[in-house]
């Protein structure tokens, strides 16, 4: 196994919504968290609170929500479902990731940690990590600032043997014992007596140890994802437009892509909604064309929306919700590998989509109906796999593309209908359009729709003799005469 710990020491100040600098944040006047211009000042985690004012003045001075941290942290675990779906918290400020069974997905363990740092850092997390055998030993060489992967574990306990013996979460009083013996490191004691230390110092600190070391078992409580998804982020100031959105709505939308994956599902839609400062609330709904996991084509979709998007009123909190979703379908992988250049057609359609409305994009679909106005349909983009079949409508692929030079069957049908059908001029040598038509197939008798005849804005009744005509540009039309006369009715490509 290979645990990757990530320790998060500007958790509490990280995991507020307002952001300031220099800033501090305390619990009963002493500094739990400084940030780097505060540290940069002397200001040290431990401090006193007026120890800290005097080094800094101008201190932003916030009260440690412990609530806020925890909400943060289970946001960072469901992103981290994107890369294992072996996550644990290790509270206060830490996550560990079992990196092990999954490295040959990334390319392994380098490229893994790598992704999982740019990750940190696009969502503005500060982080020390490293990767080791043992889950404890890993969290203690993250909180050392021991950055690294000890992947054999002689490296790790050599690693571990060099750090200094004030171990996070053990109490003072074993420390302070720990110096009055004149132990610095913990390789120092390690090599003392064990029985004797037990005496002395308990049980808890010689566990942690042989826990730390790899020589007792040490499970780990995974972290459960939530059966749905729904989170919320509070801005750090009203926000007046809307592209200024786009930040904290990405770390929701890397969260949910990190739950999807951890849970082995796909979205369909969600739905971000917007809390403004009058109280109100507006939503926008993302629509994928097929559901997916794929964090950056949500994260197209809302750049998309918000571009567009005036608000009526100021936002000040934001709401995530996965809708549609359904569970992610196995997939046998691919003999060859194949590179597909490009964004794909699917995720182009949705962008498309976004930025140009709803029901502005949509596909081209038959159905079994033998009058022209009445075989095709438009369906919208994403709008589902049932709606074609219950419509009566074929799949888009299954369209078949006409060829003049093909012109020869009673089946054929243009790719061009006019929206009416345009009465043409007849003669003693026939109808024309552009000059002559020459009629180049048999007619083809349409007699359908009785059934609707008295609806509104349907066809009706049609009695109809079809025919493929050229004329001479070279133009092939398709025309039709009933008893009104003759119509041009549609143009081939």
């Amino acid at each position: 196994m290979l645990w990757l710990a990530l320790h998060f020491p500007l958790l509490p100040l990280e995991a507020l919504p307002l952001r300031q600098s220099p800033s501090v944040a305390v619990v009963r006047g002493r500094v739990v968290a400084c940030d780097r211009i505060a540290a940069r000042a002397g200001v040290r985690v431990g401090q006193k609170l007026s120890t800290a004012l005097g080094l800094q003045p101008g201190l932003a001075v916030f009260e440690r929500a412990a609530a806020r941290e925890t909400q943060a942290l289970e946001n960072l675990a469901c992103w981290a479902g994107r890369f294992t779906p072996s996550v644990s918290l290790a509270p206060p400020a830490g996550l560990l990731l079992e990196i092990g069974g999954c490295r040959r997905l990334f390319g392994g363990a380098p490229a893994i940690v790598e992704a999982v740092l740019a990750g940190c850092a696009t969502q503005e997390y500060s982080v020390a990590w490293a990767a080791a055998p043992t889950p404890l030993g890993a969290c203690w060489l993250a909180q050392a600032g021991r950055g690294g992967i000890y992947e054999p574990i002689a490296a790790m306990q050599a690693a571990l043997a060099d750090l200094p013996c004030a171990v996070p979460g053990w109490p003072a009083e074993v420390r302070d014992r720990l110096e009055s013996f004149g132990v610095k490191r913990l390789g120092e004691l390690r090599a003392l007596p064990a029985a004797g230390l037990r005496r002395r110092l308990g049980n808890g600190p010689l566990d942690d140890m042989l826990r730390a070391w790899g020589d007792m078992p040490d499970p780990q409580q995974p972290f459960i994802f939530p059966e749905a998804y729904a989170q919320d982020i509070e801005l750090p100031a009203r926000v007046e437009h809307a592209e200024a959105l786009a930040f904290a709505g990405q770390r929701l939308i890397a969260a949910l892509a990190g739950w999807l994956h951890g849970r082995q599902l796909l979205a369909g839609a969600c739905r971000l909604q917007l809390t403004h400062d009058d109280g109100s609330r507006s939503a926008l709904t993302l629509r994928l064309a097929e559901p997916a996991a794929d964090e950056g084509r949500f994260l197209r979709l809302l750049r998309e929306h918000l571009a567009r998007l005036k608000l009526a009123a100021p936002v000040e909190a934001l709401r995530l919700q996965a809708d549609e979703v359904i569970a992610r379908p196995g997939a046998s992988a691919h003999l060859f590998q194949q590179a597909v250049a490009g964004e794909g057609a699917l995720a182009c359609l949705e962008r498309l989509r976004a930025r140009l409305g709803e029901g502005a994009v949509c596909t081209l679909g038959q159905r079994a109906d033998y009058r022209p106005e009445q075989a095709t349909l438009a369906r919208e983009v994403g709008a589902g796999a049932d709606s074609s079949a219950n419509s009566g409508m074929k799949a888009d692929s299954d369209l078949a593309p006409f060829s003049p030079s093909t012109a020869t069957g009673a089946a054929n049908r243009p790719l061009w209908l006019l929206p009416e059908p345009q009465a043409l001029a007849e003669r003693a040598d026939g109808p024309h359009w552009h000059g002559p038509l020459t009629l180049l197939t048999r007619a083809e008798r349409l007699e359908s729709g009785w059934w609707d005849a008295g609806e509104a804005g349907a066809a009706g009744d049609l009695r109809r003799d079809y025919f493929v005509a050229r004329n001479p540009q070279g133009q092939w039309a398709w025309i039709f005469r009933d008893a009104q006369g003759w119509f041009l009715h549609g143009l081939f490509a």
